[in-house]
């Protein structure tokens, strides 16, 4: 089969979606990027960009050059060479919710031609890629993969903020239905990254992604959990984990904190565990117990809020509450599923007066309970009680010294008697 050679189509514009449409257009494709959202396409036509990885400078580039366009059009697919599918795939009552890549397939099958590649790069349960992208594709299209088009999987391994691994030196996961897809995945992301790892199939390389996440969360509700026994035992589990992280084997830091939030912890390894499930009928209990911690980890920064507050002679009830950080990492603007986001919920439930100050956040993106602020001197004085949730670098944490009380879930605030730590 021949290999088609119209433009690449990146289905999706969010924090996976744009870095790939941009790193095409910078090593020569004519790129068009889809998204549904009809503000998101305005801003990225106007040149202003919303993905932090992505810098405005870099956008203006490549539209000025030619080789970028963002529509909602699906007709300005048509006679592409690869598409990439890199749509939302949220969890609805614990089951996964592919709409969006049903969606994207159906409307994709109509500009299919022979020779063309897809790639679907959205996390999902093993078996997506073969058992319903496929179908979806070749009932649209009249053609069939494997014979007409190639056809693979690439999970996404875009880590917001991180200004070490980007996508262009984060080793990339490719693989195809068959040989000659898996050619025709790896030729378009060798371009791409600086290194690809072949996988044996589709399943494989959707199951390495929730592996890979997993591992995150299993982890993290680990230290999380050993976290809260460890302050009732008096203990500092924060010199512990110092002292273990000198192991130069056998041991990998993992830090305790509010819970965890974006798009992959909170529902990757639910994917695993829902696929376990319908499968073979059997309950995935390190992620089932995983869920528990982490999702319980919000309500005990509540708790233990309100017991330094408590000693301190003051109640929940009518405090000032000064939150530092709502986004679900650091460095980032992103607080899907965010934990501190629960945090100021449940604080707001409990009659607080929620205050929240975040650098990499527009003020409509907080809840409307929440009152933005600056961190300033006054401000922190003004507060009962400040709670570090995001370690941003860009906060003067030297400022919280002037604070009453810290609850500090990141360890980032400057130590004194009026800290306390996770």
């Amino acid at each position: 089969m021949d290999t088609a050679s119209g433009p690449v189509v990146v289905i999706g514009q969010g924090y996976v979606g744009l870095p790939v449409a941009m790193r095409a257009v910078q090593v020569g494709h004519q790129v068009v990027g889809l998204d549904t959202s009809v503000e998101r396409v305005r801003m990225l036509l106007a040149g202003v960009s919303y993905v932090e990885d992505v810098p405005d400078t870099m956008l203006a580039a490549a539209l000025a050059g030619g080789r970028y366009t963002a529509t909602t059009d699906y007709a300005l697919a048509a006679g592409f060479s690869t598409a990439v599918i890199t749509v939302p795939t949220p969890l609805h009552d614990g089951a996964p919710d592919l709409r969006h890549i049903e969606d994207a397939a159906r409307r994709l099958a109509a500009h299919l031609s022979v020779g063309a590649t897809v790639i679907l790069e959205s996390t999902t349960y093993p078996g997506t890629t073969d058992e319903l992208l496929r179908p979806l594709l070749e009932k649209g299209s009249g053609l069939q993969a494997g014979l007409d088009f190639h056809l693979g999987y690439s999970p996404e391994r875009i880590d917001p903020g991180n200004p070490r691994w980007t996508f262009v030196n984060t080793p990339k996961v490719v693989s195809g239905i068959d040989d000659e897809s898996l050619r025709a995945v790896q030729a378009f992301y060798d371009r791409l990254v600086e290194r690809t790892v072949v996988v044996p199939g589709t399943r494989e390389a959707e199951t390495t992604k929730l592996l890979e996440n997993t591992f995150r969360h299993v982890n993290i509700a680990l230290v999380n959990e050993l976290a809260m026994y460890a302050h009732m035992l008096g203990i500092d589990i924060w010199s512990a984990i110092d002292a273990a992280s000198t192991k130069p084997f056998g041991f990998m830091r993992f830090t305790p904190g509010p819970g965890v939030g974006g798009h992959c912890l909170p529902v990757d390894p639910s994917y695993l565990s829902w696929e376990v499930k319908r499968t073979l009928g059997r309950s995935f209990r390190f992620v089932e117990l995983a869920n528990d911690v982490n999702n319980y980890m919000p309500s005990y920064v509540v708790e233990r809020l309100t017991s330094a507050l408590n000693r301190r002679s003051r109640t929940v009830n009518g405090a000032v509450v000064l939150l530092v950080g709502l986004a679900y990492k650091g460095n980032t603007g992103d607080c899907r599923e965010s934990p501190a986001v629960r945090v100021a919920e449940l604080l707001h439930l409990a009659g607080a007066r929620v205050r929240a100050v975040d650098p990499h956040l527009r003020p409509e993106q907080m809840p409307g309970f929440v009152l933005p602020v600056r961190l300033t001197v006054d401000q922190v004085r003004a507060a009962d009680a400040v709670v570090v949730l995001t370690d941003h670098d860009a906060i003067d944490y030297q400022l919280l010294s002037e604070a009453p009380l810290v609850l500090d879930t990141r360890r980032r605030a400057p130590a004194a008697a009026r800290v306390e730590l996770l």
